[in-house]
């Protein structure tokens, strides 16, 4: 069994870290997976960079047909109109299924998949693999017939570039061996109410997490590595500098919260940490101390963040999965969010945290202070938290899954 993993990075974003840990997952119960990337930031040698003179130039070559939408929103839209070079790379790996997995950003042309001659058990990370070309169409539900007339793009022609790009894979898929998995049933609806995927087999498998690096830490060391105050409660959020003008990650509604609590009794009780980013804007101004962290790139570092937080709140509109919640689940921090999207998978309402109705601040706050208030249940909670981490999202758990799902598209 070989597996071979596709994706735009090996480590250097969400999708690009979920795409790894499945990669050591498997290598780690014995199946020889190898990962074909554009940007290789490890030093792992089971990771292979197309270094293509082709392949460097898909990030610039994918934006070029946006300029012809200047008033478009500025979240990710990739067309993968683009050619690349990743069929003669792939033959010479010879891997019996490719899992592609995060492809975007002109990584890989979509007429490309049909020329890679194999099962493919295709990873969603968001919904690009049944849109026109955006990651996260938010309120627009023009997927589930064929897309055009583009609120991403601003656009009012229904032959745009995201009916061009529909049209593209409803031909590309008809030529595909193509099993796909959802990390999360949320997504996996979506999926199946699309007019690309909704005839193909799909199926649940959350990802993993290594719960030997993100386990329990004690609270008052990890403060005081990270020097966070020990008399104060902790809500803690992660952003990077884009996440507060992006509508989707729900910080105007989390921000809102904290407001609400600030002027409550919870005043002088609580306090944010951010980890991320390393400084405020505008938009941060609240009526609470907040500690921005800066940026971790080992994640023992992340594990201490977790650890050092009473609660993790993730206030996302729409999210594939979550992995920060279950990265603060498996390190005992409980985790509040809206009772929605990918999250709602994870969280266990009022066991593991707190799922609020989507999307009423009042009821986040209510949630917040629900996970604070009662420092018995709190650590009930966090004993619930990494109980279900260690029973649902270990990387052997799903590593095993998808050898599983492996072997029966091959046998």
């Amino acid at each position: 069994m070989k597996p071979l993993l596709l994706s735009t990075s090996d480590i250097k974003g969400g999708a690009a870290r979920a795409s790894y840990r499945l990669h050591e997952g498997l290598r780690s119960i014995g199946v020889p997976s190898q990962m074909l990337v554009r940007a290789k930031m490890s030093t792992d040698p089971t990771v292979i960079a197309q270094k293509s003179p082709i392949t460097k130039l898909g990030p610039t070559a994918n934006t070029l047909p946006l300029q012809l939408y200047p008033h478009r929103d500025r979240t990710m839209f990739s067309s993968q109109w683009f050619p690349d070079a990743i069929a003669p790379a792939v033959a010479k790996l010879n891997p019996d299924v490719i899992s592609p997995q995060w492809i975007g950003n002109g990584f890989v042309q979509i007429e490309t998949l049909a020329k890679l001659n194999k099962p493919l058990v295709w990873t969603l990370h968001d919904l690009w693999a049944f849109t026109g070309g955006c990651h996260y169409p938010q309120e627009c539900d023009r997927y589930t017939n064929s897309c055009g007339k583009c609120p991403r793009l601003q656009s009012q022609r229904q032959w745009d570039l995201s009916y061009w790009g529909w049209r593209r894979k409803a031909k590309a898929y008809q030529q595909l061996n193509l099993t796909i998995i959802s990390p999360s049933y949320w997504l996996a609806e979506l999926a199946r109410s699309s007019s690309l995927l909704k005839d193909s087999r799909i199926e649940v498998i959350p990802h993993g997490l290594n719960t030997q690096i993100y386990q329990p830490i004690a609270r008052h060391l990890a403060r005081q590595i990270l020097n966070l105050p020990q008399d104060k409660q902790l809500v803690l959020f992660g952003a990077d500098s884009g996440t507060f003008f992006n509508s989707r990650k729900g910080w105007h509604l989390l921000r809102a919260a904290l407001k609400k609590l600030s002027q409550s009794s919870w005043q002088g009780q609580i306090e944010l940490a951010i980890f991320g980013t390393s400084q405020g804007d505008r938009e941060t101004d609240l009526e609470l101390k907040s500690h921005f962290l800066g940026r971790f790139h080992d994640e023992i570092t992340l594990a201490l963040v977790y650890s050092a937080a009473d609660v993790m709140v993730v206030p996302s509109i729409q999210e594939a999965f979550g992995q920060t919640a279950t990265e603060s689940l498996a390190c005992g921090t409980p985790v509040v969010a809206f009772n929605a999207n990918g999250l709602k998978d994870i969280v266990r309402h009022q066991e593991t945290g707190y799922l609020a109705r989507p999307f009423e601040t009042e009821d986040l706050a209510a949630g917040i202070a629900w996970v604070l208030a009662d420092s018995d249940r709190l650590q009930k909670l966090r004993f619930n938290a990494r109980e279900q981490t260690e029973k649902e999202f270990t990387l052997e758990l799903q590593a095993r899954r998808y050898l599983s799902l492996f072997e029966e598209i091959l046998n």
